[in-house]
């Protein structure tokens, strides 16, 4: 029998996450049955969203259940196979979870997706050409809509999201401007990633220093923004929202660990009749084709350079977890197990 780990979730969360929250654990693998696929993962994805699922209370997903594999996304080889349209050898994305290989369904829609990696590495397809990247997709030409010359923000802009909404943007016209945390990643999403401006949030105290960063690099007013962080970063572009402007709201990693998130200024909304509207891109898979295919052709194309972040080896993810939480990585997280 072939030997599997395996990361589950071992207990909640008292505020905030710890590596002690996970266990890693040893599993034989089972025999296949008729319609399943064995995929021995190459790389597993860590994104904020996995925090919210630690905790028991009501949120817009049920809960991440104790003593099981922790929910996530997945890139690997098909290893063995008793379904039809996959065989040994084939390149596939799912929601294999943090272990090493996992035992697919296939017959189930959307469990398992053969992908190409002709033009684009495996890697991305958890990044740029997968989830994040559709994400970005979803908010940007679903939410804010924007026309070309309009100006577009996003925080954490040098994330899996964040990039590929810049060159989203970009590629319609618009001017965009990141909110990042260092210099080095400022430096990245202007210079590598065709940002017209980006903000250094950690060199601001508070959001009326932020805000008046971004008056200064939005002359003409913020007309779309995607939101992954809320807090300060969330009151700093509200004060500088145009009439009509459109916030999709994607993330609060500033408040994943249970505190509330106030807002300052509400009333903005109403003073300049803007448009927040909260999504989750997997209750949209019918745009994921459309999304997936403009997507690719940037990456292929070299229009988007993702950067990533990867660590080594399954136990290697809960400390790289919690990096991500605290904006420790670079681009997209990884864990590489192969």
């Amino acid at each position: 029998m072939t030997i599997n780990h395996q990361i589950v979730l071992d207990n909640r969360p008292q505020g905030e996450a710890t590596a002690a929250n996970f266990k890693l654990i040893e599993t034989t693998i089972p025999a296949l049955q008729d319609g399943q696929v064995l995929v021995r993962h190459h790389y597993m994805s860590l994104d904020p969203y996995m925090r919210g699922r630690m905790n028991e209370s009501k949120s817009y997903a049920v809960p991440q259940p104790l003593g099981e594999v922790m929910i996530g996304g997945t890139v690997g080889e098909v290893v063995d196979s008793r379904h039809p349209k996959f065989k040994a050898g084939d390149q596939v994305v799912g929601m294999g979870g943090w272990q090493e290989y996992s035992v697919v369904d296939a017959n189930v829609i959307g469990a398992l997706r053969k992908v190409d990696t002709t033009h684009v590495p495996l890697s991305h397809y958890l990044g740029a050409v997968g989830m994040p990247g559709v994400t970005a997709w979803y908010g940007l030409v679903k939410i804010i809509n924007p026309k070309a010359g309009e100006t577009v923000t996003v925080s954490a802009a040098s994330g899996a999201v964040g990039s590929a909404y810049g060159a989203l943007a970009k590629a319609r016209g618009c001017r965009v401007v990141g909110i990042a945390g260092g210099k080095d990643k400022c430096d990245y999403v202007v210079n590598e990633l065709g940002f017209d401006a980006c903000i250094d949030y950690k060199e601001h105290k508070d959001y009326l220093s932020l805000s008046k960063a971004l008056r200064e690099a939005c002359p003409n007013g913020i007309d779309g923004h995607f939101e992954n962080v809320g807090g300060m970063v969330l009151d700093a572009v509200m004060l500088r929202t145009n009439a009509f402007a459109r916030i999709a709201v994607c993330g609060m990693i500033a408040g994943y660990d249970g505190a509330p998130l106030p807002m300052s200024n509400p009333a903005l909304i109403l003073v300049n009749r803007m448009k927040v509207e909260g999504f989750i891109v997997s209750e949209h898979m019918e745009v994921w084709p459309e999304a997936l295919q403009e997507l690719g052709t940037l990456v292929g194309t070299g229009k988007l350079r993702p950067r990533e972040t990867v660590a080594q080896g399954l136990a290697a993810a809960p400390e790289a977890f919690l990096g991500l939480l605290k904006g420790k990585n670079f681009g997209k997280q990884l864990v590489k197990l192969i």
